[in-house]
């Protein structure tokens, strides 16, 4: 199904061109010819319908987008004339925030701090209806030309508490390493706070260009946030105001008791920074020797992984002799 061309139909939708493929599902944008309006179809591959645990995330993704209804969520439309897996969506406007991103890194504050009141607003809404999100990343934010942002990929999302997030099921069922909090790499399903951190991560991003916690092993790159402290914004981008480095902090507190408790609490301090109170944090004085430290287990852990390939080959090198 998913070999479609410009001007083919797929029941009542005539495709325009294919806008967008991963692992997952391919994406393109048609026309419905009853309305004549632009929509985004969805099509889950063909291999994926056989795997019960991304076959789920598809049908999650597809059952939020029909049942939440706010401006900043994007819209799955009810369609109950499908001949196939594939789910309908209200066609966007704009780029994603990973694009604006590469482009434009670090984003002027006023466009991060825009930006994350309007994905405060989306989260606000979702949290008061029960759903947390859960793999927020800027892969997952429609950004528009005015900066309206619209959520995206609901497909791991689920109610606040819910089932517990693995790392066998990495890939499928947890979030980005980049972006989950604290508590989901400790495999708790979390809450809306999980949610304000990995905005918090995203903000971080917007500000300074890069992740708190760089690096190519997921496993590394998560094991950093439970034992070590991030660069503080304001090293990397001193325009960063000591206010708002404050709020990225609170946003990223790594026990969920501590940050803000709702996603309307996060927007309110960076719609009113000159009330912000900034803390004495031992994080700001800490952080290199922080890094050391990672730095030391990250050798240990290195040196740790060798042992097994030394026996093996001081084996060998006696099995010659």
């Amino acid at each position: 199904m998913i070999a479609l061309h410009s001007g083919e139909q797929l029941d009542q939708y005539r495709i325009e061109e294919l806008v967008a493929r991963s692992g997952m599902a391919s994406i393109f944008r048609a026309t419905d010819t009853r309305t004549g309006l632009p929509v985004a179809i969805k099509i889950l591959h063909p291999e994926m319908e056989a795997d019960p645990v991304l076959f789920e995330r598809f049908k999650r993704e597809e059952q939020l987008g029909q049942t939440l209804d706010h401006p900043g969520v994007m819209k799955v439309l009810s369609d109950d004339s499908r001949s196939g897996p594939y789910m309908v969506m209200e066609w966007l406007n704009g780029r994603l925030l990973r694009q604006i991103i590469r482009e434009q890194r670090p984003l002027p504050p006023e466009r991060a701090m825009r930006i994350a009141i309007a994905v405060c607003d989306s989260l606000d809404y979702i949290h008061r209806n029960g759903v947390v999100h859960r793999d927020l990343k800027p892969e997952n934010i429609m950004v528009d030309d005015r900066d309206g942002i619209k959520l995206i990929d609901f497909g791991i999302a689920g109610a606040a508490g819910a089932r517990r997030l693995t790392f066998g099921n990495l890939s499928q069922v947890m979030g980005t390493p980049d972006y989950i909090s604290p508590e989901q790499v400790k495999g708790k399903g979390g809450d809306g706070r999980s949610d304000i951190y990995s905005l918090g991560v995203m903000l971080y991003e917007m500000l300074t260009g890069q992740t708190p916690f760089p690096g190519t092993n997921p496993f590394l790159i998560m094991n950093a946030r439970l034992t070590g402290n991030h660069i503080p914004p304001r090293e990397h981008n001193p325009a960063i105001s000591r206010e708002l480095q404050e709020v990225v902090y609170r946003a990223m507190e790594r026990e969920p008791q501590d940050r803000y408790s709702t996603a309307n609490e996060f927007a309110w301090d960076l719609e009113h920074l000159d009330e912000v109170k900034v803390a004495d944090r031992s994080e700001l004085r800490d952080w290199k020797k922080s890094g050391t430290s990672w730095l030391k287990k990250a050798l240990f852990y290195a040196a740790m992984a060798l042992i097994p390939i030394a026996i093996f080959a001081l084996l060998i090198w006696v099995a010659r002799k």
